[in-house]
């Protein structure tokens, strides 16, 4: 982390700096005794903390939902 007033991070260090949070309160969000209200409030926070235009947009009219069939419990 800079120091105050040092160079800002990068795209890509501030990128996978916020995914390694988002992983970690995930994996917080899954322990006994956890404190949904701050996994409440802290998930969107670092969400939206994702840097802009770091991955490219999604095109128009696409459906995630829409692909090959994989092999699921059934199988």
């Amino acid at each position: 982390m800079p120091e105050t007033g040092g160079d800002p991070l990068d795209a890509h260090e501030d990128f996978e700096r916020t995914v390694h949070l988002l992983s970690a309160l995930a994996l917080y969000a899954h322990l006994p005794r956890t404190d949904e209200e701050f996994v409440a409030v802290m998930a969107p926070a670092l969400a939206s903390s994702l840097p802009c235009g770091f991955l490219p947009p999604v095109p128009p009219g696409y459906d995630p939902t829409d692909g090959p069939d994989y092999p699921g419990p059934g199988w």
